[in-house]
């Protein structure tokens, strides 16, 4: 029996869907040379804004960090918060003398917010290496030695994974969200083809940031972490990579509701334009997939069916396998509701990004 004409696509849509990630996972797999004894002056900058029902959880990781305190200051920019961010800030610089506090008062950036926060910080680092996290985060005691281990002299940027705390299928989907999307960005950069990052678990030289002009020489965008992995993996020379390296695992709060997800996800999507072409590829098979499986309601049969298990079954695999690594398998029991949430959110933000052109970010609208 001559397969119809949706058959033909839907197969050879879901065959470039698992075959892509397939390579993903290549990537993610790709062993990475590390050395030893590497320690150099390190800075941790942190910008924060109306922070103040996490902002101490996050000092009090930083504060724990296993590095030589003589090697390290952690630098956190009180972004002119309103509620009483800055005076747990406060409390912490005068129980450790390497933490300090910073108002971006100068105007580096032509807008204000967060890159202009991180901008006004690394101006003032003394660091050879730039570590950077968010205010909602907790970060291991290991992060710095163990991040460090994968800089050879090629290397200029390291990211590492960030998981979400999970304890619902609302919060437990956010996480196996960003389970998917980080492992993805973990093959492509490990590939030498970066797609995205995630800056609350980052980290660069200050010779390759300086090299690039900094972030007053990159256009402006709501993703400033994405916009300066392609400036620095572009026009360096050096190498930048993205281990699936448990003791370099940083835990962050999921959004609480679906306003501020939404708004998180608009975000992404809105920097998310300034990929390059090979972004919009990848991109590509996931919508397509999500749409053929929408489209069965008129048009299928059972090859799509099958087709359609084919994919969920290809992102159970795919997922199954960093969640083993960091030995999270028991949040598969969020799998189903992960499946509906992406398969939401990839179909409609293209269209929410194209239609809601503001973006709001910590109270200010860009």
């Amino acid at each position: 029996m001559a397969l119809s004409a949706f058959e033909i696509i839907f197969l050879i849509v879901i065959i470039f869907y698992v075959i892509q990630q397939f390579i993903f996972l290549i990537g993610y797999f790709k062993p990475i040379k590390t050395r030893t004894g590497y320690e150099p002056l390190v800075s941790v900058i942190v910008a924060a804004r109306n922070e103040e029902e996490n902002i101490r959880t996050c000092l009090d990781s930083l504060s724990k960090i296993d590095y030589p305190i003589d090697k390290l200051e952690i630098l956190i920019v009180d972004d002119f918060s309103t509620d009483k961010t800055g005076e747990i800030i406060d409390e912490f610089t005068l129980k450790f003398p390497f933490i300090k506090k910073i108002i971006p008062t100068k105007q580096i950036i032509m807008k204000p917010g967060k890159t202009n926060a991180v901008a006004n910080a690394i101006e003032k680092a003394k660091g050879e290496m730039i570590f950077t996290t968010d205010a909602d985060c907790m970060v291991m005691p290991s992060w710095i030695k163990s991040t460090l281990k994968y800089y050879s002299d090629d290397v200029g940027l390291v990211c590492g994974f960030t998981f979400q705390k999970a304890y619902s299928q609302f919060t437990g989907m956010q996480n196996l969200d960003w389970i998917y999307l980080l492992t993805v960005a973990s093959g492509t950069i490990n590939l030498n083809v970066p797609l995205s990052c995630i800056g609350n678990n980052m980290s660069y030289r200050r010779k390759a940031y300086d090299e690039v002009g900094g972030y007053q020489n990159i256009k402006f965008s709501v993703t400033e972490d994405f916009a300066l992995l392609h400036k620095i993996h572009s026009e360096t020379g050096l190498r930048t990579l993205f281990p699936p390296e448990k003791s370099t695992l940083n835990v962050s709060n999921p959004c609480p509701d679906l306003r501020t997800l939404y708004r998180q996800k608009h975000r992404w999507g809105t920097g998310g334009r300034d990929s390059k072409f090979i972004g919009y590829f990848v991109m590509f098979w996931g919508f397509a997939s999500h749409l053929l499986m929408l489209l069965q309601i008129f048009f299928g049969s059972w090859l799509t069916l099958l087709l359609s298990f084919v994919k969920i079954l290809s992102d159970l695999i795919f997922i199954t396998i960093p969640m083993k690594r960091f030995k999270l398998l028991n949040q598969l029991k969020y799998f189903i509701a992960f499946e509906i949430y992406f398969a939401l959110y990839v179909l409609l933000l293209p269209l929410l990004v194209f239609l809601d052109t503001k973006v709001v970010w910590k109270e200010r609208e860009y």
